[in-house]
């Protein structure tokens, strides 16, 4: 039980030390990833459809 209650406390102080991040660059943060993933997203739907056209072509 000692143990438990030692790596609890020590957690806490090192949750303490964290410098956490500010709203303004969790905000920019999470704007980019939506970007990025956005852009991803659209980028596979173009060679998805693409491929899918020449298959088509090609195949049938």
């Amino acid at each position: 039980m000692q143990k438990i209650i030692e790596f609890l406390k020590e957690a806490k102080a090192e949750l303490l030390r964290v410098v956490w991040p500010t709203k303004e660059r969790m905000i920019r943060d999470t704007a980019i990833v939506l970007g990025i993933s956005l852009l991803t997203a659209v980028f596979l739907g173009l060679l998805d459809f693409l491929f899918e056209t020449l298959a088509k072509e090609f195949l049938f």
